[in-house]
């Protein structure tokens, strides 16, 4: 499995229900994506205050890579992905991706 990881760092005008709104958007490519499971979106609650910025995050479940990649072309994810960007500090600057190979048998 392929866990897709995305960290954001909005631009402080940006409102709760765009955020929202976006996030919604994103997990619902699970009905047009094969394989694409577990999307998780919102804000920061970790205590220790690292985040650098990077207040709100999503993380999405893949069967593999092969999903992934097809979510990665698909011209949804593509155009919600430019919006994206266009909501963040500096750009693609204000943001991190980071896919893991989550072994379940662990």
């Amino acid at each position: 499995m392929i866990r897709h990881i995305v960290l954001t760092k909005f631009h402080a005008e940006v409102t709760k229900a765009e955020i929202d709104s976006l996030f919604v958007k994103l997990a619902e490519l699970q009905n047009h994506i094969a394989g694409m499971r577990g999307f998780d979106g919102g804000v920061s609650v970790s205590p220790e205050g690292f985040e650098q910025g990077f207040r709100h995050g999503f993380s999405i479940d893949f069967d593999d890579a092969a999903a992934r990649d097809a979510y990665l072309e698909h011209p949804e994810h593509k155009a919600l992905g430019g919006q994206l960007v266009g909501l963040l500090e500096g750009g693609i600057a204000g943001l991190v991706v980071f896919d893991l190979v989550v072994d379940r048998s662990a």
